[in-house]
């Protein structure tokens, strides 16, 4: 079912609460990560020291790390450049090309990468179709939503009440595996 492809693999409050040994414990070696309302609130230039403390803690337990982000060069690069970390901007979200290329850059297989994103009809779609493990987060702050995403997450709103009517439930164990 079509719906499937929506449905992340685990949902998680924040990057924060994220079960990363669990995810090593599962084969993933790679994060690729949205950047707008997902690291960071959407034009916020520079990750926190809380970011930053997470990025190194995650570097030292061996992740790699790429940022894919659907805005700007500018915008990407402002913010991943003091962090060091390589970045795919104008990514266009939820088609397969950066996220394949970011794989390639860490030069991991599908099954080793996991994506996590604020939003389930970029990220999650994206990554379910190339079969990476898929983590959606609640967004750092809605209020700075564009357009476009304004409007994604009115679909997204739809697409969960007919998930639940379905009984389908998001973060529901094995729920993605229907």
């Amino acid at each position: 079912m079509l719906l499937m492809k929506f449905v992340p693999r685990m949902l998680a409050p924040s990057v924060y609460e994220i079960d990363f040994e669990s995810l090593r414990a599962q084969g993933i070696k790679g994060i690729i990560f949205d950047l707008d309302n997902t690291l960071a609130g959407a034009g916020v230039p520079d990750a926190d020291d809380q970011l930053k403390e997470l990025l190194a803690l995650l570097h030292s337990k061996g992740f790699q790390i790429v940022i894919v982000s659907n805005n700007s060069r500018d915008r990407v690069e402002t913010f991943a450049s003091p962090l060091g970390l390589p970045f795919f901007s104008r990514a266009r979200k939820p088609f397969k090309r950066a996220f394949l290329e970011a794989m390639r850059l860490m030069r991991l297989r599908p099954e080793e990468t996991a994506i996590v994103g604020d939003q389930m009809l970029t990220d999650v779609y994206g990554g379910n179709r190339l079969g990476l493990f898929t983590i959606l987060v609640q967004p750092v702050s809605a209020a700075s939503d564009g357009f476009f995403t304004r409007f994604n997450r009115r679909v997204e709103r739809r697409m969960k009440a007919r998930l639940m009517k379905k009984g389908i439930r998001l973060g529901e164990e094995g729920a993605h595996d229907r």
